[in-house]
């Protein structure tokens, strides 16, 4: 019985963790309560994102409303491209929330955009012999 109350204890300290994958883009994220801060590798998420990218990124932020008021989320992110690493920052952020609100934020992610909550599994298809890329082959003459 103690034994649970340690590691209830030690969940509400360290946080949840949460993972997403685009690619081979991988964003690992901690979501603990707090204030509503989201960092991306140590660095604020309005300092390191501009443009676009940051209102792709914040899609989740501003769905959830108030939601995010009650918990910092903390992500690191690493490989592929900043498109890749956007999108995996974007899912991780809304499993966290999800994570740690419940249902009523999983249906409103599901209605608006299914990949906030579900990876992308594509890969890069493996190059062929006899060709420069996956399918295309060097052209035929007949005469």
């Amino acid at each position: 019985m103690e034994e649970k109350k340690v590691a209830k204890a030690a969940v509400k300290r360290a946080g949840m963790t949460v993972k997403a994958k685009k690619k081979s883009a991988i964003a690992r994220a901690i979501i603990k309560k707090g204030t509503g801060k989201v960092k991306v590798n140590h660095m604020n998420i309005n300092s390191c994102l501009s443009g676009y990218v940051k209102e792709l990124v914040l899609e989740p932020v501003r769905l959830a409303g108030d939601a995010l008021n009650e918990y910092d989320i903390e992500i690191s992110v690493s490989g592929s491209g900043f498109m890749s690493q956007a999108i995996a920052i974007r899912s991780c952020i809304a499993k966290a929330l999800v994570k740690a609100k419940g249902k009523k934020l999983k249906d409103i992610f599901v209605a608006y955009d299914r990949t906030l909550l579900v990876d992308d599994t594509r890969r890069v298809e493996s190059k062929k012999p006899l060709g420069r890329k996956a399918r295309k082959r060097r052209q035929k003459s007949k005469r």
